[in-house]
């Protein structure tokens, strides 16, 4: 590969070459060559077990690697531990917010520098205001939201004035306004001379914020320039495997077959409780209704209640014609209802447990897997079924979820709750995540499972996911639903602006 100091340039800020990384017998970075420049968004982009977060581990001096060579600036670096990497300026905001919940706020930011409080008070609050972000840094990090938390994680790189930031899908939990500040904060950095590797499964953002683009498959660098150089449809094939299939992403006429006579499967009656109000839809038998909202809407705190993990405030949930309103998970679940967290860490997996007990643990409520002793040969069959739908890449059912990369875990938890076969499923989220090639997986997935006369709440923040897939789509402001979807209005347009409460009026006869 031609490298970029071969042409002429200055050195890259970072440049990664020949980086091999095996564990035991397994290969997972195949000879990897990489270059970030000086001002450069380079967006990263690869499928779930792909390699990326070895090889950001490595360049954080989490992992060491079998062979290869890592420069800063043109000079050779060891990098054999986290703060080997921090005293070179390197800097990554993980996924997943790793804050101390019992801190508040600003001690969380502000851990591990030498200044005083005083000084880094004032320096805290500047960037703030520079950014537009408006956070009380006197909360508790336990009382905050996920997108609160990812504005923390965030906040500590900016204050840390990293050379080269990571940034580990930035977005994945943040609003409409807060993508574009933090956009706003990465043009700034780049105007600093500030390196970012932007690691996303947001194609579109990749042409929004990104200078270049690097696509991994299988431990390997397959496709790599400047963005102007590819296209959407570019950018999809090189994500997946030579021999797969892209499955057709077109909407279906699945809605005109769903019979609106016969009786609803779920029905919400002025539903309500903490985060939304006056809630009232029905689901029908083989219907997704798809609903929409922007973060804070209410959606999730709707399906947490429904579910029974969450105090009721009014009105009735009548599933199949019975009241179960207030029941509790267990019971819910043996009604045939069941629901996938938006938050798989917090709400979705048993970490330190394998595979198959991840995936068959809600079955064990109606005695599936025996009344006394475990039926192993259908824990086996219900895992394995799961295993091969989604595609999940594992190395035995006995591998502990928590090893698995978040892409799979997230299919592990769909998996679970698909497996004790509900009457309805609510999805949330479902494709939080969870690279092209296994999005075109669940995709197929619901499809199928709608086929087969299962009903699905789908929410999703991903209004193209909900124009492909649902039947009908309704959006929430501010805890209620403002409006209804069907047929060629289901576009991202609408969807959009409804999210952001730009309707006429609410929607009536839902």
């Amino acid at each position: 590969m031609e490298t970029r100091e071969s042409t002429g340039k200055a050195a890259p800020l970072l440049a990664v070459r020949g980086i091999y990384k095996s564990f035991a017998l397994n290969a997972v970075l195949k000879g990897i060559d990489l270059d970030v420049m000086p001002g450069e968004v380079l967006a990263l982009i690869g499928g779930n077990g792909a390699g990326k977060s070895t090889l950001m581990k490595i360049i954080m001096g989490i992992y060491s690697y079998d062979q290869g060579e890592l420069s800063i600036n043109g000079a050779a670096v060891a990098l054999n531990r986290p703060s080997d990497a921090l005293a070179q300026g390197i800097y990554m905001v993980p996924q997943e917010p790793l804050l101390f919940p019992n801190m508040t706020v600003e001690e969380n930011v502000i851990i591990g520098f030498d200044k005083s409080k005083a000084e880094l008070h004032k320096e805290l609050v500047d960037t703030m205001a520079g950014i537009g972000w408006n956070l009380d840094l006197g909360r508790k990090a336990s009382s905050l939201s996920i997108a609160e938390q990812q504005l923390v994680e965030i906040l500590r790189g900016i204050l840390r004035h990293a050379r080269l930031l990571i940034l580990d899908e930035p977005t994945s939990a943040l609003t409409f306004d807060e993508v574009k500040s933090l956009f706003g904060v990465v043009r700034d950095l780049r105007e600093k001379g500030i390196g970012i590797i932007y690691i996303t499964h947001r194609l579109a953002e990749v042409f929004d914020i990104a200078t270049h683009v690097a696509i991994m498959r299988d431990g390997s660098i397959t496709i790599q320039g400047p963005v102007e150089n590819f296209t959407r449809e570019d950018l999809v094939k090189g994500l997946l495997p030579p021999d797969a299939e892209v499955s057709a992403q077109t909407r279906t006429a699945a809605a005109s077959e769903v019979d609106y006579s016969a009786r609803p499967v779920l029905e919400l009656e002025n539903f309500s409780g903490y985060g939304f109000s006056n809630v009232s839809l029905k689901v029908w038998p083989g219907e997704i209704l798809g609903v929409a909202g922007v973060v804070g809407a209410g959606r999730t705190e709707m399906a947490t209640t429904i579910f029974g993990m969450d105090k009721v405030l009014g009105g009735r949930v009548l599933l199949n014609g019975n009241d179960i309103t207030g029941k509790k998970t267990r019971q819910v679940i043996l009604a045939g209802l069941n629901y996938v967290p938006e938050d798989r860490h917090l709400n979705g997996l048993f970490k330190i447990c394998d595979v198959s007990a991840n995936t068959t643990s809600a079955s064990l409520y109606g005695g599936a897997l025996g009344r006394v002793f475990l039926n192993r040969k259908a824990e086996y069959d219900i895992t394995e079924k799961y295993v091969k739908n989604f595609r999940t890449k594992i190395t035995g059912h006995d591998q502990l979820t928590g090893s698995l990369s978040g892409g799979n875990q997230q299919k592990v938890v769909i998996g679970r709750s698909l497996a004790t076969s509900p009457g309805i499923v609510i999805l949330d989220e479902p494709t939080r995540g969870i690279d092209a090639a296994a999005r075109g997986d669940v995709y197929h997935i619901i499809q199928q499972l709608r086929e087969q006369g299962l009903s699905i709440l789908l929410i999703s923040s991903d209004m193209e996911e909900l124009e492909e897939l649902a039947d009908r789509v309704v959006t929430m402001y501010q805890g209620r639903i403002n409006a209804e979807f069907r047929g060629t209005d289901i576009n991202q347009d609408h969807l959009t602006a409804a999210a952001f409460g730009i309707v006429g009026q609410e929607a009536k006869g839902i």
